[in-house]
């Protein structure tokens, strides 16, 4: 790959001489004799270095400095000057620059500098693109199903994505929280930054306390040294907290400070520090039961319920198993150098018809599982025993006195009534509009 170079200057001769020793080197190069015509290049071509003099018709090199840093910020600018000004050479790397030299006094300095600035374009450039393909990987577009339940989640948490507000995520084990955390993470203002995962009910108290706040050298037994911890690694980005229905409550009104305040004593510590870090918690508890029952904060579960994302269990979205399955069989397919293995009818029935206690996470072991015991083809008698011999469902036709019959009814009678209108209808039964749907689906109702 060719990187290109543009060189400003005013004076032609100089330039052009420029231009012959940088080309000599392998470079492709780019001339302007001002600013305008310099940034105009720099609109039609994505340039890696810009060699530029400090004075120039039309303007200073360093003032324009900030001018690329702002339009184009992976681009390296190497100033030149006639005559050295330490306070020109000061403001120019405040600015960004990423040398200030002198024109005849360094020009042995040129050739590496430039090599230099082309090394650190080439690594910026291969970090942004390893950022994008993980905001790629945790975008909701990536998140599979159809189902009216998991669209439905998804319109909301995109719509949060883009606010600072705490997120609370709700869910039985295995529904995807994670994934749902990384995804409004890479869709907010904070993406990019860093994004800190900690598990609550993996740690003691101690641990905990100590993995969150971080410790002082010494703050107890085996602290050999200072350690940053979760809240200050998550500075600037996203600190997600998995299981929080799980932390000591002697840590949840530290937990709470920190939320309310943005400060934080690590342990062992005499002084606060601060961090501006936005938070999503996750937990498969109901924490206003455990809040009433007195096993969790009342106050840090108001601070948390700002915004509450209830994940459905995958029992409730059937519709949505194929295209996971289909998903996971590639994926392991890959993992195991396998060609993709094909999917018999009798596979998918049985796990269409399965209750998936441990919902996505319990359906991508079970892929696993079966990609590494198939060849060609998954059929059912690769599945786990219990999978195989489950019970044969009660039959879908409702006893005309069964309390399912009665519900049944009621809710095509109150959709007859709104004449179609879901949001009417869950208006009018004191439902939410998700239950409607799920409703709508258990029953058949169109």
């Amino acid at each position: 790959m060719t990187h290109k170079i543009l060189i400003i200057d005013d004076e032609e001769k100089l330039r052009s001489l420029l231009a012959r020793i940088v080309k000599s080197e392998g470079f492709e190069v780019l001339e302007a004799k001002d600013l305008k015509s310099g940034f105009k290049k720099l609109e039609q071509t994505d340039i890696d270095v810009v060699l530029c003099d400090v004075k120039l018709p039309d303007g200073n090199g360093v003032d324009f400095l900030q001018n690329i840093k702002g339009s184009f910020p992976l681009t390296e600018v190497i100033l030149l000057t006639a005559f050295g000004n330490i306070a020109d050479g000061v403001q120019a790397m405040k600015n960004g620059a990423f040398d200030y030299i002198v024109k005849g006094d360094d020009n042995d300095k040129i050739i590496p500098l430039l090599y230099k600035a082309v090394e650190k374009v080439h690594l910026q450039k291969k970090v942004q693109q390893l950022e994008k393909r993980i905001g790629d990987k945790y975008s909701f577009a990536t998140i599979i199903g159809k189902s009216k339940g998991i669209e439905q989640v998804i319109d909301l948490a995109k719509k949060v994505a883009k606010t600072d507000s705490t997120v609370l995520l709700t869910g039985e084990t295995g529904t995807g929280k994670e994934v749902f955390a990384q995804a409004i993470h890479e869709n907010s203002t904070r993406a990019g930054k860093s994004f800190v995962a900690l598990n609550c009910s993996t740690f003691s108290k101690e641990i905990l306390e100590s993995e969150l706040f971080g410790h002082k050298q010494g703050a107890f037994t085996g602290a050999l040294k200072d350690k940053k911890g979760f809240i200050e690694e998550a500075n600037g980005g996203t600190l997600f907290l998995d299981e929080i229905g799980e932390m000591p409550i002697e840590l949840q009104a530290k937990l709470l400070r920190v939320l309310e305040t943005s400060e934080y004593i690590p342990v062992g510590d005499t002084t606060s520090k601060k961090s501006n870090f936005r938070l999503i918690a996750a937990t498969n508890r109901d924490l206003k039961t455990e809040s009433d029952a007195h096993r969790f904060r009342s106050d840090l579960y108001f601070r948390l319920n700002i915004f509450e994302i209830k994940l459905p269990p995958l029992r409730e979205r059937v519709k949505d198993i194929a295209a996971l399955t289909l998903s996971f069989v590639k994926q392991f397919s890959e993992k195991t150098n396998k060609k993709t293995l094909a999917i018999s009818d009798d596979f998918l029935q049985k796990l269409e018809s399965y209750s998936w206690p441990g919902n996505i996470r319990e359906l991508k072991n079970i892929i696993e599982r079966s990609v590494i015991l198939s060849d060609i083809l998954l059929t059912a008698d690769v599945l786990p025993y219990e999978m195989q011999h489950q019970p044969e469902k009660a039959s879908k036709t409702m006893s005309a006195f069964s309390m399912q019959s009665i519900e049944k009814l009621h809710i095509q009678k109150v959709l007859n009534y709104t004449k179609g209108n879901k949001a009417e209808t869950a208006r009018l039964l004191e439902i939410g509009i998700a239950t409607l749907y799920r409703k709508l689906e258990e029953y058949g109702i169109q």
